[in-house]
């Protein structure tokens, strides 16, 4: 007679993997079917290889979708997923293992919204931990399963429950066409001989597997379902992406400690709380053996208190915040990070299937010694290592494909021979890897056609000039020559000053780091030298008559222009650009106060003018509006307080105008000049704070009052506020 046994289980659940090995282990089946997409049958004997390191998932995708629009899935698993463990058991028992569940053929094809679910659908689990008198349903289950050691089987009473809820419940339309191939799968499993056939699956399909419904009924289910061709393969996981959601729709919140649950066969509280000290002191703080002896009695406590049989994460948290802690908030955070989620990246053997594209990446990362992980890794690159030169190259490129792996920050080093990245590996670049692979079979030549793409579907100069650089960064000589076509061409019939002014900072960059590198970059000095004569030529037409937000736009603009000029290092550029400022200020009517301020900032800096507190005292004299004056004064001393903190003049001038406006323009002006003065270090505005306190205030034309003369008739009402406050108030 053939027997077959469903066991219902939570996905990535550590309890229900232990008990899942017991069990089977004592039913001794000569056919495993596991929850997950039948495709995968062809590659699930990789699972038993020494080089497949969980968490690692299935990936299913479509490798050329009619519509354009690639579509892709993950069924993930941990070493404590149920699952991975009943694929293990039949592997090394050498017992035919397959996937049971709706083909990903099926679930890929964009179908119409279901409604919701909703009532004990929503949450089976939610409503029998409200039975059992708990208002939460993981610490429910935790208590009742993933906690548990020894006993009998968990299965049957997890049947029976499921049974009661699922009661009359009818199946929700994807639900029902799962569980129809659910049980096809079994009758063809029983039709092919096999004797003693476990089913594994989550718990609240086990009453549906066990009904008796008719194989005709499941068959018109399933009849004419959409479906589209997909391809399957293992990627590495992690154990972040667990804590959220995961293709079986149950991350869980805690994968770090579920696995350390799972790891450790005896004393788990202890086990951890010891790893949690060892964390703790890596980080130069002080935790000792009595620490973590007082730690585990209270979580112990604790879990005593609550009626639970083993301490779970709340207690050991709570133990490690006040014991191990000390009660600071900081420390218990890393182990969250470190621990309780705990990034932890998986690996697939050399075996599974890839796109070539993913093979040569991973070619790429061993002759470069670039190992992903998990976890941020920040990465020194010094562009005059040949080695550290490729590693820069390989991830431009892969950002080029939208493969962030590697984010760049700003180096904490001086000069243009210094990268810094930030590295980290994620789950889903595998999925944009395969996309990717329509561009070509390298990531040379994958990047080198997608920049050619980009250069061509660019609708704005900005994009384009942007393009170019990441060719330059990337070493892409082969795209470069579309590229600069197209850059020629966008930019020779561009009559916008402002497309053309937030073109030219990318632009200079690819100038100076493509030398660096390198690379060749002849023709973008003839763009760049075109682009700085029109600029000039057409700045002052544009930059007249502004409104208030116009000419914050084109702030930013002369800001970025000034800076590129600057490393560009071109002297007739430069002087060119000196003398177009010059011309302006030559006309200051026509101008925004904040870009005639901006502009005298500009020139100050670069020498080319020595008058610059009279310019300062008309501006804010009091015949100027005070929105204009303070306009002029924003755009001035936008950048750094170093000139106010060097210069009397310019301070005395800046502070006479404020304390000189009446009450109601000092309402109006105030936005202005806090953003203004909030923008610089704590430590410049406390500079400039004690120069004033020094130099007290007086108004223009009077002396300025010594430091002690002081009205003490008008302090003292403060004075006594301060008193009080401080408690040293006199006694009545």
């Amino acid at each position: 007679m053939s027997q077959v046994e469903v066991f219902g289980i939570r996905h990535h659940g550590p309890g229900s993997a232990r008990a899942l090995r017991g069990a089977l282990e004592d039913f001794k089946p000569d056919a495993v079917l596991v929850e997950g997409p039948p495709e995968a049958d062809a590659i699930v004997e990789l699972a038993g290889e020494p080089g497949m390191v969980p968490p690692v998932a299935l990936l299913a995708y479509s490798p050329a979708p009619a519509d354009g629009d690639r579509r892709a899935a993950f069924w993930p698993f941990a070493e404590f997923s149920p699952e991975w463990q009943a694929i293990r058991y039949a592997l090394s028992e050498g017992v035919p293992v397959r996937f049971c569940d709706l083909p990903a053929a099926n679930q890929l094809v964009p179908a119409e919204e279901e409604p919701p679910e909703e009532g004990i659908r929503l949450d089976p689990l939610g409503w029998l931990a409200k039975a059992a008198g708990y208002d939460d349903a993981e610490r429910w289950w935790d208590d009742v399963v993933e906690h548990r050691h020894g006993g009998p089987s968990p299965f049957p009473a997890i049947a029976e429950a499921m049974a009661e809820l699922r009661g009359e419940l009818e199946p929700a339309p994807r639900e029902e066409r799962r569980e129809a191939h659910m049980r096809r799968t079994v009758r063809r499993a029983l039709k092919e001989g096999h004797e003693r056939v476990a089913v594994v699956c989550g718990a609240w399909h086990v009453p549906a597997l066990r009904a008796k419904v008719p194989a005709s009924r499941d068959d018109g289910t399933l009849r004419g379902l959409p479906k589209t061709k997909v391809a399957m393969t293992w990627v590495p996981w992690t154990h972040g992406r667990l804590a959220g959601w995961s293709g079986y729709g149950a991350g869980v919140r805690s994968p770090g400690w579920y696995h350390h649950l799972f790891a450790a066969r005896d004393r788990p509280i202890e086990r951890w709380l010891t790893a949690a000290a060892r964390v703790l002191r890596e980080e130069d703080l002080h935790v000792s053996s009595a620490h973590v002896i007082e730690a585990v009695r209270l979580a112990e406590a604790l879990a005593a208190l609550r009626g639970r049989p083993l301490a779970g994460l709340d207690e050991v948290t709570e133990a490690t915040r006040a014991v191990l802690c000390e009660g600071a908030d900081l420390p218990v955070r890393l182990i969250q990070d470190r621990m309780v989620v705990g990034e932890r990246l998986g690996a697939v053997p050399e075996r599974t299937p890839m796109v070539p594209l993913q093979r040569d990446l991973q070619a790429e990362q061993r002759r470069l010694r670039l190992k992903p992980t998990a976890l941020d890794k920040e990465q020194d690159l010094d562009l005059r290592k040949p080695t550290d030169l490729e590693r820069s190259r390989l991830l431009h490129r892969l950002r080029m494909l939208d493969v962030n792996w590697g984010v760049p920050s700003e180096s904490r080093s001086k000069g243009t021979f210094r990268e810094t990245w930030t590295l980290a590996w994620r789950p889903e670049f595998d999925v944009e890897l395969i996309e990717a692979s329509a561009w070509g079979t390298t990531v040379r030549g994958a990047s080198t056609a997608r920049a050619r793409e980009a250069a061509e579907s660019a609708t704005a100069l900005a994009d384009l000039t942007s393009v170019a650089e990441r060719c330059l960064l990337a070493d892409l000589g082969d795209a470069l020559p579309a590229v600069m076509r197209a850059l020629a061409d966008r930019a020779a019939v561009d009559t916008d000053v402002a497309h053309l002014m937030a073109a030219m900072p990318a632009l200079v960059r690819a100038l100076r780091y493509g030398d660096v590198r390198g690379t060749s970059t002849g023709p973008l000095h003839t763009v760049v030298d075109g682009l700085v004569v029109r600029v000039c030529v057409g700045l002052p037409p544009a930059i007249t008559g502004l409104d208030d937000d116009a000419a914050r736009e084109f702030l930013g603009h002369v800001d970025a222009v000034h800076g590129a000029l600057a490393l560009l290092a071109d002297e007739a550029h430069i002087e060119r650009w000196r003398r177009t400022m010059e011309g302006l200020l030559g006309r200051p009517d026509t101008l925004h106060g904040l870009i005639e301020g901006r502009l005298t900032r500009l020139l100050l800096d670069a020498g080319r003018l020595h008058d610059v507190p009279d310019r300062m005292a008309r501006a804010v004299s009091v015949g100027a509006a005070p929105d204009r004056a303070a306009a002029w004064v924003e755009g001035f001393l936008a950048g750094g307080g170093l000139l106010l903190m060097h210069d009397e003049a310019l301070l005395r001038l800046v502070d006479e105008w404020i304390a000189g406006l009446p009450a109601d323009a000092f309402t109006d002006v105030l936005p202005l000049l806090r953003r203004t003065f909030g923008a610089y270090p704590a430590a410049e505005r406390r500079a400039i704070g004690e120069r004033l306190r020094r130099r007290g205030r007086a108004p223009a034309g009077r002396a300025r009052p010594p430091e002690d003369d002081v009205d003490e008739a008008r302090a003292a009402p403060a004075a006594a506020t301060a008193l009080r406050i401080l408690g040293w108030e006199k006694p009545s």
